[in-house]
């Protein structure tokens, strides 16, 4: 079952959702990510995120498996936007379900962390001034 993805279109959240829960659920957390405005000060318009798209569906497979083991959780997904967002669209979904809370907050996080410092996804922000640039995501 492929636990990470990568999608050019929007993202049905409520269907991700409702694929994470069963019986055994007493907690689920998720975090969304979406454009933004602005970074660093300057007004951003838009963004192009692109990606090595084997390396990242498997590294990502790899980051959803790592929480899996670490941490005591029935189950999670992510789904990370490539290709053209406009300002507020979502770019990255995360989806963790859990017996416990604490599992489910503490794994969520650990995937968006994980998928952001390793998978192979750049994102090019256009800026209002009309130039635009690659970001790195400490830069973020």
């Amino acid at each position: 079952m492929t636990r990470f993805s990568l999608a050019d279109t929007p993202v049905d959240t409520a269907t991700l959702r409702a694929n994470l829960l069963d019986d055994r659920v007493g907690g689920y957390a998720s975090f969304e990510g979406w454009v933004r405005n602005h970074n660093d000060g300057r007004p951003v318009t838009g963004l192009r995120y692109e990606a090595y798209v084997a390396l990242a569906q498997s590294e990502g497979e790899r980051v959803i498996e790592e929480a899996r083991s670490r941490f005591e959780i029935l189950d999670a997904h992510c789904v990370h936007r490539i290709g053209d967002l406009a300002i507020g669209e979502l770019a990255v979904w995360v989806g963790v379900s859990a017996a416990h809370r604490d599992a489910a907050f503490a794994a969520c996080r650990f995937i968006i962390d994980e998928v952001k410092a390793r998978v192979p996804i750049w994102k090019h922000e256009r800026y209002r001034e009309g130039d635009a640039g690659w970001l790195h995501p400490r830069h973020e």
